[in-house]
């Protein structure tokens, strides 16, 4: 009897250890709006502060080399919720809406038992800024206080689930959205399904004056010191908008602070997956750019901090990663890392081997692009770019526009494209670009109107108006992988 009673006893422990170890981690994704990858202390940045994430980063592994897909709101949302390239789904431009026929990012972790839930800003609905998302078009999402979005920090607003009525966060928005994260998550850590939270913060993205009053205090314009790619001629209104700037991401950084103590208070820090990065950076001057300017390749704009703790990391806490990473590929990434089948469709790499190696990949390079920004000026309209460990290689329709190398030009500020002594790293880097534009279906680096016909652009009136688009000579019907447009 003893020996039968132990014997359950066994069984019984070993069941329990399974479950244990098929336990899936909760995911918890922190995006923020337009916070550029050097603004940060522990980038190197001694000006700011930002005392949490410094903290986190030596719990997580340091991603110095993440790329924006493209650095501007909408295209980014749209490829990190598919694992897909702008030039596949045809979210190139801001204000569009993701088509419900793309198999997104709280869809695949639905499907896979997760509560899923979205807080803060959209920006990929295109029924415009201030109305509601409906739930049908919340691609998956089941728990929502969401807007498409809004910058108004200190009076944003958002809806809730299926209530129709618009609501408003109170205070500072990012505090607010941070302290409703964390009573999600101290309502959902005993259920029996894991969650998937997506927390997206509007900060540090402009307005910069309405960063809190005590937060701004702490950086005197006059005291602080510009990157010397910016022009005098930005100086002054450079410092004037840094120091909001700086402030937001001193807000911002407290609000994640919040969320990351919440997350080890509650117990469930050793079996969760921690995201902190950004959809795009900010130029600030930088190379003769307007401060709120995005879009660019360079590292202003384009290169975004990118944190990932996960569960049994060991001695990967606090490791710096070289290997570069874009957009698409986040999504395939952390459902590996959650035992959850890739879809097919998703164009991204799985990078999690490097999440649990970061010393591997170090030569990979990371596909970033600007398909259509309408008449955004220097260095280009249009460009497809790769990001390495050392070098950023951008390339026009025009052909060769652009070699940093990254390590020696922090700030980009020689440009090295077609000069003779660099004429072999140039040939590689133009020979990984086109290996992975040829990876997504794109076979040569088409002008904008290519794009603007492929998906049915030119057909649609607010484009014309929003955009200044002239009508194409010659084209009569423009057939999307959605709908059809006339062109009168």
């Amino acid at each position: 009897m003893r020996n039968l009673l132990f014997l359950a006893a066994v069984l019984l422990l070993a069941s329990c250890q399974s479950k244990k170890d098929e336990l899936k981690p909760n995911v918890i994704f922190i995006l923020t709006d337009q916070w550029r990858a050097s603004s940060l202390g522990y980038a190197g940045d001694d000006m700011v502060q930002t005392p949490h994430l410094d903290e986190f980063a030596k719990e997580a592994v340091n991603f110095k080399n993440a790329v924006s897909v493209t650095p501007v709101c909408t295209p980014y949302r749209a490829s990190l919720m598919t694992g897909r390239y702008p030039s596949s789904t045809g979210m190139f431009i801001n204000d569009l809406y993701l088509p419900s026929e793309e198999l997104c990012f709280a869809e695949i972790f639905n499907e896979a038992g997760y509560n899923t839930a979205y807080l803060g800003k959209w920006h990929l609905d295109g029924h415009g800024r201030g109305s509601n998302v409906a739930p049908e078009r919340r691609q998956g999402w089941t728990f929502w206080k969401g807007s498409e979005c809004d910058h108004n920090y200190v009076n944003e607003h958002y809806f809730e689930n299926d209530n129709p009525n618009k609501k408003h966060w109170e205070g500072y928005s990012t505090y607010a959205i941070a302290d409703e994260a964390n009573k999600y998550m101290e309502n959902h850590v005993n259920n029996d399904n894991q969650f998937c939270l997506f927390v997206s913060l509007g900060t540090p993205h402009f307005p910069h004056e309405t960063a809190p009053e005590e937060l701004k205090a702490l950086y005197p314009p006059e005291k602080l010191i510009l990157p010397p790619n910016v022009p005098e001629s930005w100086e002054e209104k450079a410092r004037e908008e840094l120091q909001g700037y700086y402030a937001h991401c001193t807000a911002t950084d407290k609000a994640i602070g919040d969320i990351i103590s919440k997350i080890k208070e509650l117990g469930i820090y050793d079996n969760s997956i921690i995201v902190f990065t950004s959809d795009h950076g900010e130029m600030m001057g930088g190379h003769d750019f307007r401060p709120y300017m995005k879009h660019q390749p360079f590292s202003e704009s384009a290169n975004v901090p990118f944190l990932v703790a996960y569960p049994n990391m060991g001695s990967n806490a606090g490791k710096l990663a070289e290997a570069a990473i874009t957009t698409p590929d986040i999504l395939p990434s952390l459902l590996s890392l959650c035992n959850i089948d890739i879809p097919e469709a998703i164009e991204g790499y799985d990078l999690s081997p490097v999440f649990k190696a970061p010393e591997q990949d170090k030569e990979r390079a990371a596909l970033y692009m600007n398909l259509s920004p309408f008449g955004i000026a220097f260095p280009t309209d249009e460009y497809r770019a790769v990001r390495t460990n050392q070098y950023t290689y951008v390339q026009t329709p025009d052909g060769p526009s652009m070699l940093f190398d990254d390590k020696n030009d922090f700030y980009q500020m020689n440009n090295l494209v077609n000069q003779p002594e660099y004429k072999e790293v140039q040939q590689k880097l133009e020979k990984q670009l086109m290996e992975e534009l040829e990876r997504i279906g794109e076979t040569e680096i088409h002008p904008r109107e290519y794009y603007l016909k492929k998906f049915g652009y030119y057909g649609r009136e607010e484009f014309r108006e929003n955009y200044h688009i002239d009508k194409v000579n010659n084209v009569k019907t423009v057939v999307s992988p959605y709908k059809t447009f006339e062109i009168e």
